[in-house]
């Protein structure tokens, strides 16, 4: 670790010390609060994360605080529902207000997973903005913490990414695997950067009677690892939704993490998702569902909330428009050219 990075991670440690101070009155209110709805909580509860705010930690503190709304069995919550009972601000994505505090949705929708960094760009917006008419949309919350500081105060983190345009007749499209990488001449670095880690995605289709079915994983590099439940595990987005042939709208989409083990993660990421089918070493890795939507799902919606489902990732763009984004062409051409 340098000097500089020292003095950072001090300053950070100062600053949190100081705003804890600063907001003694509202943790000892929000104590009070919390014990009227059964939960203790003590200093150590409580946090300043620059990115968020005053943060109240403690195992499942939603469900303690919120006993008006209640997760479905796949650990999801009704967004209509939570949108009824609590206020959603169009300039406040991926955050809900209640007037004591504020609940977020949960924290692999952040950049790289982490709990302590902003949402990732545009999955959180977009779900913020869309009307949803005839889809009943349902979303993960973060169950485990809590802002208590109720202000519109917010850090942002102001970048673009694309959207893919997609414009095939998901009827036509044939049933099969498609497997895609980054160009295997380019180093490591360079998928690091402009690929945001992202060593392959994989898609399948299927049907069965009159319902098409789309699945699709995305694989980081090596790098790419979190802890869950106190183990080192392989995050892997993935996307399922489930496409009407009579009415030419999807029924269903999902979104999930994957959680692979090393063992799981290195048998199937040069594999494709036949590979239980293949293999006789059966992969059935743990997941946690992030959203889903039922109802009247349009293909443009469909597209665009996967796009950005997978932040970053120009792979699937590559699906969608048959090439990579014209900046990532650009760039590719200029280190080839070089290197030649």
């Amino acid at each position: 670790m340098t000097d500089m990075q020292r003095q950072y991670l001090q300053m950070l440690k100062e600053e949190e010390k100081e705003e804890l101070s600063k907001n003694l009155n509202l943790i000892t209110s929000f104590k009070e609060l919390a014990l009227k709805r059964g939960v203790k909580l003590i200093d150590e509860n409580f946090s300043y994360i620059r990115t968020i705010g005053i943060v109240a930690s403690y195992p499942n503190i939603v469900e303690y605080l919120c006993q008006d709304v209640k997760r479905d069995k796949e650990g999801l919550y009704n967004f209509s529902q939570l949108c009824s009972n609590y206020e959603r601000k169009a300039i406040a994505e991926g955050l809900l207000y209640s007037k004591d505090f504020i609940l977020m949705v949960h924290p692999h929708f952040r950049r790289s997973y982490f709990d302590k960094n902003n949402f990732a760009p545009r999955f959180v917006e977009l779900f913020w903005k869309e009307s949803f008419n005839d889809i009943e949309p349902s979303i993960a919350l973060d169950c485990n913490r809590v802002r208590i500081d109720v202000n519109d105060r917010l850090y942002k983190e102001f970048d673009t990414w694309y959207g893919a345009k997609f414009s095939e007749n998901i009827e036509l499209i044939p049933d099969g695997i498609v497997h895609l990488r980054p160009p295997l001449d380019l180093d490591n670095s360079f998928v690091s950067l402009f690929f945001n880690n992202t060593y392959s995605l994989d898609i399948k289709w299927s049907t069965k009677g009159k319902i098409k079915t789309f699945q699709s994983e995305e694989f980081k590099t090596e790098d790419v690892f979190i802890l869950h439940n106190r183990n080192i595990v392989y995050p892997v987005r993935y996307v399922h939704a489930e496409f009407d042939l009579d009415t030419k709208k999807f029924r269903h989409f999902d979104g999930a993490i994957h959680y692979y083990t090393a063992e799981e993660y290195y048998g199937r990421r040069d594999s494709d998702f036949n590979y239980n089918t293949k293999e006789s070493n059966q992969i059935k890795s743990q997941s946690e569902k992030l959203f889903k939507m039922n109802g009247v799902v349009d293909v443009e919606t469909w597209i665009k909330f996967t796009s950005h489902f997978m932040t970053g990732n120009p792979l699937i763009f590559e699906y969608f428009e048959g090439k990579y984004p014209e900046n990532i062409e650009e760039i590719i051409c200029k280190m080839r050219n070089k290197n030649e």
